[in-house]
């Protein structure tokens, strides 16, 4: 098992997909459904032993809850605020336009 790459609250883009969103959970290894995983197509799909992000997701169209692979997600460096109507109740935002978890959202 190693280290994740990133943290809860660190705004990432997804490296081929045009979505980017925030990180509000992480698993240090695959941690969803067979079938999900599966349905994923073989020449794309990521291998499990790495970290896996649960993401406040959002593109052009809509807002979601995503989950990816460390392997496809880049550091959004933007500076752009998230639009994803969840943020607010999990996150507060820093003068210096980052995200930290709320401390009544703490698990």
């Amino acid at each position: 098992m190693r280290l994740a790459k990133f943290n809860i609250g660190d705004v990432v883009r997804h490296r081929i997909y045009p979505f980017r969103g925030i990180i509000f959970d992480v698993d240090p290894v695959f941690a969803n459904t067979e079938e999900w995983w599966q349905a994923i197509p073989e020449e794309v799909r990521p291998s499990k032993d790495q970290p896996f992000y649960h993401l406040l997701a959002e593109n052009q169209e809509t807002e979601y809850v995503a989950y990816v692979s460390e392997q496809n997600l880049v550091p959004d460096r933007s500076g752009e605020a998230l639009r994803h109507a969840r943020i607010a109740e999990m996150f507060e935002r820093d003068a210096d336009g980052g995200y930290r978890m709320r401390s009544d959202a703490a698990n």
